[in-house]
């Protein structure tokens, strides 16, 4: 049997980050408010005080733990996705010509 180390994702960090923070559902924050709070969080505790205060308040308080978690997950989600990209052109292209310069070519018998 081989022991792993869980590397939790970025979306993961900042979601306890924020349940961390002093930041309250009820203060209805802004997106700024959000970044501030969870970046102030990181720079206090570091990402695994975060996740400690998080497994306390779970084993302290588990009722009110998944509430405020879930609440903290659906911010990060909105605050913290990243932007869209840009829609692909789906034409085909041919390798080292430009689309918008080609020229119709057509074949003539010699």
């Amino acid at each position: 049997m081989q022991l792993l180390m869980y590397r939790p994702g970025t979306s993961a960090v900042w979601a306890d980050a924020l349940f961390a923070s002093m930041l309250q559902r009820s203060d209805r924050p802004s997106a700024g408010q959000v970044r501030q709070a969870a970046a102030a969080a990181l720079r206090a505790y570091g990402g695994r005080g975060c996740a400690e205060r998080v497994a306390q308040e779970f084993g302290d308080h588990p009722e009110t733990a998944v509430a405020r978690m879930r609440w903290a997950r659906e911010v990060v989600d909105e605050v913290f996705a990243a932007p869209p990209r840009p829609e692909r052109d789906v034409r085909r292209r041919r390798p080292g010509l430009p689309i918008s310069g080609l020229r119709r070519w057509r074949l003539v018998r010699t």
